[in-house]
């Protein structure tokens, strides 16, 4: 990346270094960051990491244009000038999200249409309805582990809006208990950076695939597997991969910051929950720098030109709050927001996500019509990293009670009906070893079923 001729480095900057998209001084005023990078120009080298640099969009028209323009500007980062020539570091936390994997999300052209395709159609065919009913069981679940305990206190991230669309993601693909367990297990390990969850999540789908061959199901896995594209097994698992990294974090940063605007003080009363969702993905898009692209040849943007196959990531949180925006936002589709991206790699699965995230906060509400957050919204903390816009914490408190399954929900216990008896049953133990612990899934089953 390199600045045209006669355009001097922006005054007051120490050493003119970039700045950092990383750290407790960017999470706690990020807002402040993309402010100054605006004054740049639509777009500017930041570090996104220790060693790594990336070219950073926050203008939305700039966004919307790197979007819809897969001509010169793909996905693939095999193309990565720095990684490469190994001027990134092997230990870099940007790897894990920028580094190229067999999936929709990092292919280009006729392997991304492939690709994308399948994953489309499958999620077509969820049903609107049960969806809810899947979110609400899962709601009510992890609304009873806290609603009668602690005095009526909770902290609604980590015991509500993380582990909720976990359970959801574990129902739709067909997942019986155990093997549930450990998707769960692997992909929460991942993103809290324990040794050896990418494996555990992988012999987990490997499993999971292995067995929808043997017994199909109504559920994402078969529909996948049977889809006209004819994915591999290995196409299979990076896809329910993809869908489960890029679906659960975003779905939980939403749900919480929704709840948190909501049960705000500021929140006007009588607007839907529809609205708060919205004003999340709106000023708070919970991937909040991502989408690498790499441009085919050389490209300038503003005053700045980028070389082909450096790595250009668009500012979500920055773009759909571009104040060029503000004289326009009334005219604007409430779905004109950069949350889901645009363009040929948009998300594919928006609705449900919506779906789901409406259901969550709505099924809180109902469930403890009291509740209220302990601190004021400005006050609440959060994360760090770069890629994504989430709370850190939402304490709350509300009168404590009981919830159980409804006989709604015990009816419709979400077993894996397509799954045998055999995969259904826990791994036995070893060498007499104690039976393990059941995990979230399968305790959420079990309690479906009033155990």
């Amino acid at each position: 990346m390199q600045q045209r001729p006669g355009i001097e480095p922006p005054p007051g900057c120490p050493a003119h270094a970039n700045v950092q998209l990383y750290g407790p001084h960017f999470g706690s005023d990020p807002d402040g960051h993309y402010a100054h990078l605006r004054s740049l120009g639509p777009s500017a080298p930041v570090d996104i990491a220790p060693g790594v640099e990336v070219e950073l969009v926050t203008s939305y028209d700039a966004a919307l244009y790197i979007l819809q323009n897969p001509a010169s500007f793909v996905r693939d980062s095999r193309r990565w000038n720095a990684l490469n020539e190994g001027r990134v570091p092997e230990d870099s936390p940007a790897l894990p999200m920028l580094a190229y994997r067999p999936n929709a999300l990092f292919s280009d052209g006729a392997a991304h249409a492939r690709l994308r395709q399948a994953v489309t159609d499958s999620l077509a065919s969820v049903n609107e309805l049960q969806l809810v009913r899947q979110t609400q069981a899962s709601a009510d679940y992890l609304i009873s582990r806290f609603s009668s305990e602690r005095m009526g206190q909770a902290e609604l991230m980590a015991e509500y809006a993380q582990p909720l669309p976990l359970l959801v993601f574990s129902e739709l693909f067909g997942c019986p208990p155990e093997i549930g367990d450990r998707v769960i297990a692997g992909i929460t390990g991942i993103f809290s950076g324990t040794n050896g969850a990418d494996q555990l999540l992988a012999e987990a789908l490997s499993e999971l695939i292995a067995q929808k061959r043997r017994n199909p199901g109504e559920d994402l896995t078969t529909r996948l597997m049977q889809h006209s594209a004819q994915l591999t097994d290995e196409e299979v698992l990076h896809q329910l991969v993809t869908l489960l990294s890029g679906g659960t974090t975003p779905l939980s940063a939403t749900i919480g910051t929704a709840s948190a605007l909501i049960l705000g003080e500021e929140w006007q009363t009588g607007l839907p929950v529809e609205d708060a969702v919205t004003q999340v993905l709106w000023n708070y898009a919970p991937i909040a720098n991502y989408a690498a692209h790499y441009p085919t040849h050389d490209v300038e943007l503003g005053n700045r030109v980028i070389k082909a196959n450096d790595p250009v990531l668009i500012s979500f949180a920055a773009a759909n709050t571009d104040p060029r925006l503000a004289e326009h936002r009334e005219q604007l589709s409430a779905k004109a927001h950069l949350a889901f991206g645009a363009g040929p790699h948009a998300c594919p699965a928006k609705d449900p996500a919506f779906v789901i995230a409406v259901t969550a906060v709505e099924s809180l509400l109902n469930r403890l019509p009291d509740i209220e957050v302990r601190m004021p919204f400005k006050d609440l903390s959060w994360i760090p990293a770069p890629w994504s816009r989430s709370l850190v914490a939402l304490p709350v408190r509300f009168t404590p009670r009981i919830v159980v399954p409804t006989a709604a929900q015990k009816a419709e216990s979400p077993v894996a009906s397509s799954a045998s008896p055999v995969a259904t049953a826990p791994r036995p133990p070893v060498n007499g070893a104690p039976k393990p612990k059941a995990g979230l899934f399968s305790r959420f089953l079990a309690w479906t079923r009033g155990e």
